[in-house]
């Protein structure tokens, strides 16, 4: 189940009465076929579903002013609004087989107007040989269920980061993060975004960074606001196979990435601080070992909750 980050704008103040009836009569008919792409028993029936969906969905988007159009109920639709609300990304998956997962999607432009402007998203990804340096358009797409975007400004051109993740196969599950950009209202994903110019041993930059791990693993991966920093957990191998992907799974360990000049610069440790062995915290016993009470401990904790009183002088005089 995805959440959808909504826009501030209300869809009824943008959508006239009729149109929005439209829209959510359109919605009750797409629902039971969002799901069947998901639940479908054969591959068959989810083929159908997902093609039948695809002409639904896109029937509703011409709908005039669409955009502002929530969705909500289409549960297993990712549905993501950038930030500065000029565009509104849509993702799923359907699986083919145990082993070949692929996903779909659309950006749906914001238009003045409130006509459709829409580009396809093509998976591309199985047939793609380099996918961690790999740029290319809506046409060759490296398929994800987007969670995340986030909004980074570079000499006054905005990029939108985003993080996704991969039912990648019967072994093992991928999380993404990539850059979008528009060049010429065209969209671009990927590009040198990711350095490791920090890091001790020198890596070459990346066009996204790609996190595979087990199957039933569920490492971390996530922006985090407070820290404005994308932080993913570490991996290590349980067979000490580090190139066997499906063996990884998260140490407890965290890494992360930080937005500066217009690329995210990896940090290779982003909490460095520990609990020396013996030096763990602990309470402070009312009680000795002995099992008498300490009355000095116990009037402290007693007195913790009592405010100071406070001596207001005398005036002098009368």
């Amino acid at each position: 189940m995805f959440v959808a980050f909504t826009p501030v704008f209300v869809q009824a103040q943008r959508i006239g009465k009729d149109d929005l009836a439209a829209l959510q009569k359109q919605e009750e008919v797409m629902k039971p076929t969002a799901l069947k792409i998901i639940q479908g028993i054969s591959s068959k029936n989810r083929f159908e579903a997902d093609s039948l969906f695809t002409r639904q969905f896109v029937k509703a988007l011409t709908t005039k002013n669409s955009f502002y159009y929530t969705f909500d109920s289409l549960e297993t639709i990712s549905r993501l609004y950038a930030p500065d609300s000029s565009f509104k990304i849509f993702t799923w998956q359907m699986m083919i087989s145990d082993n070949v997962i692929r996903q779909h999607g659309a950006i749906q432009m914001r238009t003045y107007d409130g006509s459709l402007k829409l580009y396809p998203l093509i998976d591309k990804s199985d047939v793609t040989q380099k996918i961690a340096d790999t740029i290319g358009n809506n046409k060759g797409w490296i398929g994800a269920i987007y969670y995340r975007i986030i909004q980074k400004k570079s000499s006054n051109k905005n990029y939108y980061t985003l993080i996704g993740y991969d039912e990648n196969n019967i072994r093992s599950n991928k999380k993404i993060i990539e850059v979008l950009s528009f060049d010429n209202d065209e969209p671009v994903f990927g590009g040198r975004y990711f350095s490791f110019e920090s890091d001790k041993t020198f890596k070459s930059s990346q066009s996204r960074y790609i996190m595979e791990y087990k199957k039933n693993a569920s490492p971390r991966l996530n922006y985090d606001e407070e820290l404005d920093m994308i932080i993913m957990e570490h991996l290590i191998s349980e067979s000490g196979k580090p190139n066997s992907k499906w063996t990884l799974v998260g140490d407890g360990d965290y890494e992360g990435f930080v937005w500066r000049n217009g690329k995210w610069i990896h940090v290779d440790k982003v909490f460095n601080q520990t609990t020396p062995m013996g030096k763990e915290p602990v309470p402070n016993p009312v009680r000795g070992d002995d099992g008498t009470i300490d009355e000095k401990k116990l009037k402290g904790a007693e007195n913790d909750d009592v405010k100071p009183k406070t001596t207001i002088p005398k005036k002098k005089g009368n």
